[in-house]
Formats: C-alpha cells, structure tokens, sequence
C-alpha cells in the first residue's frame, strides 16, 4: 500500500518524546521503528516493512488491526452523534450493558463503564467497599492492576508500583507461580497451598475488614502466571467463609482470549464483580466493571465517567463483540493456543533458555532462564531485538521482565504461529551460539 504522508522517522519520534512527554513513557527495542497503518495481524512501518504482530496492543486487538467491520460502525457513528454523557439517554450505553449481562457469567448483569482499566479496577475496589463497609484488600505477588493511586497500591509488581506512599489496609498473598513456588513444592502434591495461605494472611495480617480480594485469573504482566484448575475453587471457599468478595480483573484476560470468553470460567466459580477493558471494542478505549443486582444496589449516589458508555465506545465494543462471535474467534484461540503452545514446547525441549511455557488459549509465555533458574533478561532483550528486524512482534514480561510474551490477534492462523516459532528458534539458536 502506497502512501504519501511524510514521516519524521524513528529518531525524530524520539528526540520529541525526549522533549515533551513524561520521561515515564518507555518503548521496546534498542533501534525501534515507527508503526503508521496496521491490518489484520500485521502493523507496518513507515518504510513499509511488515510485521507480525504477537502482542496485539498488550491483549486488546483481539479482531486485528483495523478490522472493516468495526471502523465502519465506528465511521457511521462518529458521523451521527459522538458525545453526550450520560446525562441524556443514548441507546449504545443500554445495548452494549445488555450484551455484556448475556454474556458474562453466572449473575453478574449490571455495568458501570468507563474509558480504561486502571479505572474500571478502581470502581470495583469502591463498589465493594461501599456494599460490605469494610476498607482493607488483598491482592497477590506479582499482580498488575492500573497505574491510578489505589490501584497501583494494590499492584503487587515492584516495577510498576511508581507510588512511594501507598493506600494503607492491603495485604498481600502469595499467587499460583507453579515454577517458582515460595514453598518449594511441586503441583499437584502441594495442596494448593498458595491458594490456603489466603486464609492464613486474612487472620494474621488484617482486621478481619477485608472487603475484596483482586486477582487477575492469569496474571498478565506478572509473566503469564497460570493457577492450577482447582486454585480458584479454594480461594472462593476461603472468600465465602470471611464474607469477603472476590473481584476478577479480566482486562488482560477477557473477550476470548484464553479459549473461553472470560478466564475465570475455566475454573467454574463466579466472581462478585469482574472489570474489563482492553479486547472489548478492539483498541477503542473501553473500560468497565459488572457485577450482580445485589452488590449493584448499594451504589446509590451519583457516579459518572466523562466517556464512560460514549456513544462511539460503546457501538465500537458492540461491533467488536460481533466479531466475535461472528467468526467464532473464541474457539479459534482456544484451538490456535493449543497449538502455539505445542509449539512452544517442543522448542522448550530443545533449547535450555525456555524454563517454562505456561497460559491458556492465545495468552502464553515462556519463561527464559539461565542456569538454577536465573531470569535471563540480557537474553529476552535480545531475542525481541533479533525477531523484530526479522518482522515479528512479540511482548516481555514478569518480575524480571525475562518472559516471552504471546497475545497475537485471535484471528490468527497456523501459518502465523508456524512463521512466529520458526523466527523464535533462529533466535534461540543465535542466544545460545553467542552465550560467553
């Protein structure tokens, strides 16, 4: 595709950002590009080189770039009515809350919305305070909930928690890291005991006035960290037993991404109140939290978000989730994970530097270590240089940021994860060849 926009290039793009943006605003790469159009599963540089893009925005793309259907119905509603509030009634706000009570699960069927993640999280965090009266949580090791000034207090990543004064009253647990268990046990013979030693912090560590618990069902930034099937189930039984609810951060997880339209119900429990954003209205900014009819009632008094159930957000998300289910995209990721995983392993028993290979559906990672499970951060930066110059796009995360990180699109293809695996390899095989 031919296009004769100027761009100023990479350099520039930096030289500017060093000038007037807020020094916290990172990018990937040592020698990065500049990304002007996306499609489909590719994003493009203004040289025109072609990517394959493995990250998807950090698990929002889940449509791909640009998806015709969806602009179209963004196009039309920008053309007709794009603000308002929710001062004056729309029909978008109630078709999308609608939508979202069909498919969410158990009873969860009413929304607040709002325009990001960290926003949708803190909602919730208030909506259980406000309905049990209490003011402490908890939240585990290794978790990412937004950049907001509770939210990042009940992040449990030291890297993302910028705040040097805290909200007080949170206490956290140990997650379900399998592979690098602080009990040094080994599943299934441990007994799940990350998920019991909840109960163990709620009586030794609190004052009894926990109001929620946050989780994310796979802990994205965290490194992908995947509990056991049976984790949730316990933590539930513990929950129930205190009165403390449980609050599901699905902005990662949601809308297809593990194989099942939302994470948690590969575990069969129903959380209180679960959050959304990101994949909801494929890169349109959406953010939201639902939860049951009771828990809604005790949120009474005016509540509003400027952009939350805009107009154009809202048949964005709509139009996404059509998609969707369209072209059934949450099977897809469910069949495609498999096979990237499969993938992913049989490059794990061939090249040391893979520790682990973890997720569900099309939200996986592989861990890098050197040896006695030394995170291998100088080595994932290398690869992700090496696959970037050779067209592929692939995201790090984890405390040490040394996990390979996989959340491509749902509508890819087995000629995508074949071509992204085959690139992996030959880095795999250029670290290994140039370890000192």
């Amino acid at each position: 595709m031919k296009n004769s926009v100027s761009y100023i290039g990479p350099e520039e793009i930096i030289r500017k950002k060093n000038e007037f943006l807020i020094p916290c605003v990172y990018h990937f790469y040592n020698e990065p590009m500049q990304i002007v159009r996306g499609e489909g599963q590719y994003l493009f540089d203004h040289h025109e080189k072609r990517y394959l893009d493995f990250y998807g925005g950090v698990s929002v793309l889940s449509a791909g770039h640009c998806h015709p259907e969806i602009v179209e119905k963004i196009s039309e509603q920008v053309k007709t009515l794009q603000h308002t509030t929710t001062i004056y009634l729309t029909q978008p706000i109630v078709d999308l809350a609608e939508k979202l009570a069909q498919i969410a699960p158990g009873s969860l069927r009413r929304s607040f919305f709002c325009a990001s993640g960290s926003e949708a999280n803190e909602g919730a965090l208030l909506l259980s305070q406000l309905y049990t009266g209490r003011h402490e949580f908890l939240s585990l090791y290794n978790s990412l909930h937004g950049r907001t000034k509770l939210t990042m207090s009940v992040t449990g990543l030291k890297f993302w928690r910028t705040d040097s004064n805290p909200v007080g009253g949170i206490s956290f647990v140990p997650g379900a890291y399998c592979y690098r268990c602080i009990f040094n046990l080994k599943y299934p013979d441990c007994n799940i005991e990350c998920a019991r030693q909840i109960e163990n912090v709620i009586e030794k560590s609190t004052s009894g006035e926990v109001a929620a618990l946050i989780v994310e069902p796979i802990q994205g930034n965290g490194g992908i960290i995947t509990p056991p099937d049976e984790y949730f189930t316990i933590v539930r039984e513990i929950l129930n037993k205190h009165g403390i609810l449980l609050i599901t951060d699905e902005v990662q997880t949601g809308f297809g991404r593990t194989g099942k339209m939302f994470a948690i119900e590969h575990s069969g429990v129903e959380p209180d109140i679960m959050t959304f954003a990101k994949a909801i209205a494929n890169g349109t900014p959406v953010g939201g939290f639902i939860t049951n009819d009771k828990i809604a009632s005790s949120y009474k008094r005016p509540g509003a978000s400027t952009f939350g159930g805009n107009p154009v957000t809202c048949v964005a998300a709509m139009a996404t989730l059509d998609v969707i289910d369209k072209y059934n995209l949450v099977k897809n990721a469910e069949t495609m994970g498999k096979y990237l995983k499969d993938k992913l392993r049989s490059l794990q028993d061939r090249y040391a530097l893979i520790g682990d290979v973890r997720g569900r559906g099309l939200m996986l990672g592989a861990e890098l270590v050197n040896q006695d499970k030394e995170p291998a951060t100088k080595e994932t930066d290398t690869i992700l240089e090496y696959m970037k110059d050779r067209g592929v796009l692939i995201g790090k995360t984890g405390a040490s940021r040394n996990v390979l990180t996989f959340q491509p699109p749902l509508i890819i293809t087995k000629d995508s994860i074949d071509e992204v695996t085959d690139v992996l390899e030959g880095a795999l095989s250029y670290v290994e060849k140039h370890k000192e």
